[in-house]
């Protein structure tokens, strides 16, 4: 397809099989300030890197998606002020208008399922909002039929986290905790949930979702990573921050697409940019974490060839 440009990093990584990570541009257009917002980008690339593996930053720039976002191309989208949140919904809107845009986890989904990259790291996914059952991220949907590895720390802790994993299970999408029992909370190490199975090591990562796919799945597999211990916050406290965010939101009338970085921004005012702090420190890790998985996955393929 014309519309999606792979850079000759990605392509080299893609014909030769070597690990490759998708990273999205959402955080960067529409998560986080000017300049720490390119600054992650680039972090989280080099994260990447050092573990042996290529990043694949995905987003749209003049009605054409880049997988392999370039330096001065991240620059220019992290910059903006009119650029489109892209999810799935939204790329024939985008490239027909020549627009451009940061994609979300599932916007990022539909991108990585189509060039045939295995691996996607982020932070956290999108889910059922709060005292609003209805509002249900496409996040949720596109994993439920995109054959990728996602790494995250859960969902996001300001939306309803049992409903969130129980729609997870409807869309068939096994929930791997790597090095916990438990489904983190985003911010905080724990939510009082339950992971489907715990695995480990990335190679033990790799072959759960290598069996799942051969069984005739089409689902992702999410592997859901804590935060860092020195990163992580007391889930009672993020708890009442997330309450009155919450609360000021619906007396502003704040609805849709626009809730989530709201209650993102909030938050880091009401953690004195603590809440900030932890969702770089989780992002970089999941980073490395993709890395190694997806360097797993690519000795698996090597072995059963």
């Amino acid at each position: 397809m014309e519309k999606i440009v792979l850079s000759p990093a990605v392509q080299k990584a893609l014909d030769a099989k070597t690990p490759l990570v998708a990273l999205e541009t959402a955080v960067v257009t529409h998560g986080l300030p000017y300049p720490v917002n390119v600054q992650l980008a680039h972090a989280l690339e080099q994260e990447v890197q050092e573990q042996g593996a290529t990043p694949a930053t995905i987003g749209v720039l003049r009605g054409a998606v880049y997988v392999g976002v370039s330096a001065e191309a991240l620059e220019s989208l992290a910059q903006e002020s009119a650029v489109r949140k892209i999810s799935a919904r939204d790329f024939g809107i985008a490239l027909a208008r020549g627009e451009s845009g940061g994609t979300t986890v599932a916007g990022t989904l539909v991108v990585a399922r189509q060039v045939g990259i295995r691996v996607f790291a982020t932070g956290g996914i999108g889910g059922v909002h709060r005292h609003a059952p209805f509002d249900v991220s496409a996040d949720l949907f596109e994993l439920g039929r995109s054959p990728l590895v996602v790494v995250c720390a859960g969902a996001k802790a300001i939306l309803d986290l049992p409903a969130t994993r129980e729609v997870l299970e409807t869309h068939g999408v096994p929930v791997v905790g790597y090095q916990t029992d438990e489904f983190p909370a985003f911010y905080s190490r724990e939510s009082g949930l339950p992971v489907d199975v715990r695995a480990d090591s990335p190679e033990e990562v790799a072959k759960i979702a290598q069996t799942h796919w051969q069984m005739g799945n089409s689902s992702a597999v999410l592997v859901v990573v804590p935060p860092p211990v020195e990163a992580a916050l007391p889930r009672e406290q993020v708890e009442r921050w997330i309450e009155q965010a919450v609360q000021e939101a619906n007396q502003r009338g704040i609805h849709g697409a626009g809730v989530t970085p709201f209650l993102l921004a909030r938050m880091a005012e009401l953690s004195g940019g603590t809440s900030l702090q932890a969702n770089l420190a989780l992002l970089r890790q999941n980073a490395r974490v993709g890395a190694q998985i997806a360097g797993a996955l690519a000795d698996f393929h090597r072995c059963i060839l």
